[in-house]
């Protein structure tokens, strides 16, 4: 006889607390799963969420996990897998981004990256979004990290720092060119067996420690960059917060704020608009705004237009707009951001100011800018150029123009031929999405752009 099913009392407690309804829980915990690149499971619906809390048990690691983000965000309190019922052990979403220490937790979070199950090992990671609230590392811990004193310490040299700038510039420079999809893993190796044990050795100085704190920083920075524009955002995430923590530790402000700029960033893209706002108001504060370049200072504060833009605060977004603008204006060929291989200039500006205006609902401005970004663009920066002209070929769709549509969306496919980013694929998705009420007409050129648009994606899975 096979064994009766338990009926799932605390799931469906959580539900009554929620207020939620089946088919609520179901469209909640789908969102969570679409943010984390679970296509898949954002598919599930009432029916079963009905099933589970008759007693089954998802066959995925990932489902509690999602569902208990989705409660997370619902109650606005922390909900642990433990308290959903499903018996599951080991697999709670290890507390805040923010918690545990760092070095140990980087080392942690890049094995579980780079493991041959990388699938189950990461299944306990979703994004966020109370996290976002208030960083609990945005100030430097009393006092420095001890150094080791063991006579098997590894002694840390300028040799080793310029190394590891080196090799940040590398991948950097293969990030900007090919997407987050090319070379990831090789960023999160070199992380994690040759730059984290550099951070437990001695320092000849304090200013040496700080600088090799700051260039690990730049390089988790960079890991969570690459992982988000893989569309993998609750890793990306804690490697993001990482590289803050990092920062204080070395008391580098601008990165500090920079990396900030990145979470507000991809709260933004994820509809965490509030949180967003939140985290861009913290980038620009104090010292992370007021020691920084004038290039740094003119991209946190377009950023943090942006989310203004989505909260409703078409004013305060218009500032911050107005005085990117001036930052990048006084700028010059000596103000550059260290050791970068990507460097903040007007078509970036000019692409991030379009977005502002296009969440204000201003089409005709944005596409003006969206022009001046692609005119301005350094063609060796194909995946930006690929989104940018992405997005000015959806303005031009959604105002009737679809010809002109389809001529910046072969650009934007021609820019794609090589990329693998998750911002490319959404990019090509939006394409098909747009041109789906045209199919049916017989116009070449949109047959054309959707025929490469399905193969874009096909190739990218």
């Amino acid at each position: 006889m096979p064994t009766a099913r338990r009926r799932n009392d605390r799931l469906d407690a959580m539900l009554s607390e929620a207020g939620w309804s089946r088919a609520k829980a179901a469209t909640a915990f789908a969102r969570v799963a679409a943010e984390n690149g679970a296509t898949e499971l954002a598919l599930i619906g009432r029916s079963h969420i009905q099933a589970w809390v008759e007693g089954a048990i998802p066959e995925d690691p990932r489902t509690p996990v999602f569902l208990a983000q989705a409660f997370s965000r619902r109650l606005g309190r922390p909900v642990p897998v433990s308290q959903l019922g499903f018996g599951t052990k080991g697999v709670d979403d290890a507390g805040n981004v923010w918690d545990a220490d760092t070095l140990i937790a980087l080392a942690d979070l890049g094995r579980a990256d780079l493991s041959i199950d990388r699938r189950r090992a990461l299944s306990v990671l979703a994004f966020q979004a109370g996290a976002l609230a208030s960083p609990a590392s945005l100030s430097r811990p009393r006092g420095a990290r001890p150094t080791p004193v063991s006579p098997h310490t590894r002694r840390v040299g300028a040799g080793d720092l310029e190394a590891v700038r080196d090799m940040s510039a590398l991948f950097s420079a293969m990030d900007q060119r090919r997407g987050g999809g090319h070379g990831r893993s090789a960023v999160v190796q070199y992380l994690v067996t040759e730059v984290e044990p550099l951070l437990h050795g001695s320092f000849v100085t304090d200013e040496l420690r700080r600088q090799t704190f700051s260039a690990a920083g730049e390089l988790a920075y960079l890991a969570g960059w690459m992982a988000f524009d893989a569309a993998e955002h609750g890793l990306a995430q804690r490697y993001f917060a990482h590289a803050v923590k990092l920062a204080t530790e070395a008391e580098n402000h601008p990165l500090s704020g920079h990396v900030l700029r990145a979470m507000a960033h991809q709260a933004n893209d994820l509809g965490h608009h509030r949180a967003a706002s939140r985290i861009a108001a913290a980038s620009v504060e104090g010292a992370r705004y007021r020691e920084a370049c004038r290039r740094e200072q003119a991209l946190l504060g377009v950023v943090h237009a942006r989310t203004l833009a989505t909260t409703g605060d078409p004013k305060g977004a218009a500032r911050a707009l107005n005085q990117a603008e001036d930052d990048l204006a006084s700028a010059d060929a000596r103000d550059t951001e260290p050791r970068r291989v990507w460097f903040f200039g007007e078509a970036s500006l000019a692409h991030e100011t379009a977005c502002t205006l296009r969440d204000l609902g201003d089409l005709e401005g944005a596409l003006r800018q969206f022009r001046r970004s692609v005119r301005t663009r350094q063609t060796a920066f194909p995946r930006t150029h690929a989104v940018t002209l992405g997005y000015q070929g959806a303005i031009q769709a959604q105002q009737g123009s679809i010809e002109q549509a389809c001529d910046s969306w072969t650009r934007a496919l021609d820019l794609m031929d090589g990329v693998r980013s998750g911002r490319t694929a959404q990019t090509a998705r939006q394409m098909r999405e747009a041109l789906s009420p045209y199919r049916p007409r017989g116009i070449r050129a949109v047959h054309e752009v959707d025929s490469r648009a399905a193969t874009y994606l096909a190739q990218s899975v």
